[in-house]
């Protein structure tokens, strides 16, 4: 099962004011927190229990439209890959659980 959302992260996001004076490029931080919220919305609330993988192999200014494609590898981890025109940003994989709340 696959999902994908499309993402932009602000020109003016309060992360950015440091990252780097003059030649912004977005925290990968903020790009697995986008990331991770695109698999909340796929598949519901979980607690996020490590990222099992991540390698960035691009850098993304602020302002570019990106795409998070998320693949199911089984019920506790999620692999996904953040694309800008067709070149890879970022990919990995997470390890999830069910929240607390979840019965």
């Amino acid at each position: 099962m696959t999902f994908e959302v499309r993402r932009v992260i602000a020109k003016n996001h309060p992360a950015l004011a440091g990252h780097f004076p003059g030649n912004p490029i977005v925290p990968g931080v903020l790009i697995l927190d986008e990331v991770v919220q695109a698999a909340q919305l796929w598949r519901g609330q979980f607690r996020l229990k490590s990222v099992a993988a991540v390698k960035f192999s691009s850098p993304l200014k602020p302002g570019n439209p990106f795409s998070i494609k998320l693949r199911d590898d089984g019920h506790l981890h999620i692999s996904f890959e953040c694309l800008l025109d067709g070149s890879t940003l970022a990919s990995g994989r997470l390890t999830v659980e069910p929240d607390a709340g979840d019965p």
